[in-house]
């Protein structure tokens, strides 16, 4: 078995995860908690952090640590600024914030990124640019990712460089819309229905004029569950597909139709995406589900935080 060389932590809203990355990027062992950034109390991320993974620091006590997510944020542990797009992944590894823990550890904060459409309206993200990074890493010719969730990014790519991104509120969406709309009140908890899906992706993927947008098409979910046309099991399902169809269609307007998606992020996701990607004709790819790990080895590598010893 190979040795750590680097502690990689992704520490988000409602989650926490952090890892033992080799020097090849794999994985040896894995840490996954409910402490994310809005769980710790004011004050609380030092003690957290200790608490958390004190056995690995007193097992490996010269390993670099590396941190991304919202414990980046202003609601984190210390805010970094935003990094404007583009950007390459060594620029962004030389902007990198330390931080002292009270282990005598210092924790190396990952900026987020920024990027402006034409019309100079601001687009965020902060965790993410790990796993495009370690996509990078796996697919360096890539030019379009999209990293699908409840937040999903449409990111595109230039030379190995974050060109610009565009976020899609897909997951959300659907989660209030399921839970406290309308469109929700004829739905009955069930398995996940395959044919549903398909059938709301294709309506969303649709690109008839007389269908409307979003906003018209999301009703489908009710009218056809009142006119026996969906049963009550199928509507979260079909519900989904037409969210997710909806975006690709959207996503393809701004980024453009010609080159091949690679997903990057949970694989059962990974999946669902890439079924609607199929229906739309898209040709696409889906990268390792250990892209944030790789992505922060690339980062330590590139801010020349690994040659310093490891256990």
């Amino acid at each position: 078995m190979s040795d750590p060389v680097l502690i990689g932590i992704d520490w988000g809203s409602s989650s926490f995860r952090a890892f033992l990355v080799d020097a090849r990027g794999a994985v040896l062992a894995r840490i996954a908690t409910r402490d994310g950034v809005l769980a710790v109390p004011p004050g609380g991320f030092d003690a957290t952090l200790v608490r958390l993974l004190g056995a690995w620091f007193e097992a490996h006590p010269r390993l670099p640590v590396l941190a991304s997510g919202m414990v980046g944020s202003r609601q984190g542990w210390h805010e970094v600024a935003y990094f404007l797009c583009p950007v390459s992944p060594r620029a962004l590894a030389g902007a990198l914030l330390p931080v002292l823990s009270s282990s005598g550890r210092i924790v190396n904060l990952v900026p987020g990124l920024c990027a402006r459409d034409r019309r100079g309206l601001p687009d965020v993200l902060r965790g993410e640019e790990v796993q495009v990074i370690g996509a990078l890493d796996e697919f360096p010719n890539a030019r379009l990712l999209c990293l699908p969730g409840t937040h999903s990014k449409w990111v595109r790519i230039r030379a190995g460089i974050i060109e610009s991104f565009t976020t899609f509120m897909t997951g959300e969406l659907f989660a209030v819309l399921k839970d406290h709309s309308i469109l929700g009140r004829l739905a009955v908890e069930a398995a996940e229905d395959e044919a549903a899906f398909s059938r709301g992706a294709e309506i969303g993927l649709a690109a008839e004029p007389e269908r409307g947008g979003t906003l018209r098409r999301l009703f489908f979910a009710r009218s056809l569950a009142l006119a026996d046309e969906l049963a009550p099991e199928a509507v979260a399902s079909f519900l989904s597909g037409l969210l997710v169809g909806c975006e690709i269609r959207e996503a393809t307007g701004i980024v453009g139709a010609e080159d091949e998606v690679v997903l990057v992020g949970e694989p059962e996701l990974c999946r669902r995406w890439e079924r609607v990607l199929v229906l739309a004709g898209r040709s696409c790819a889906i990268a390792s589900s250990e892209a944030a790990a790789r992505g922060q080895l690339r980062l330590a590598r590139l801010a020349g935080l690994l040659g310093k010893g490891s256990a």
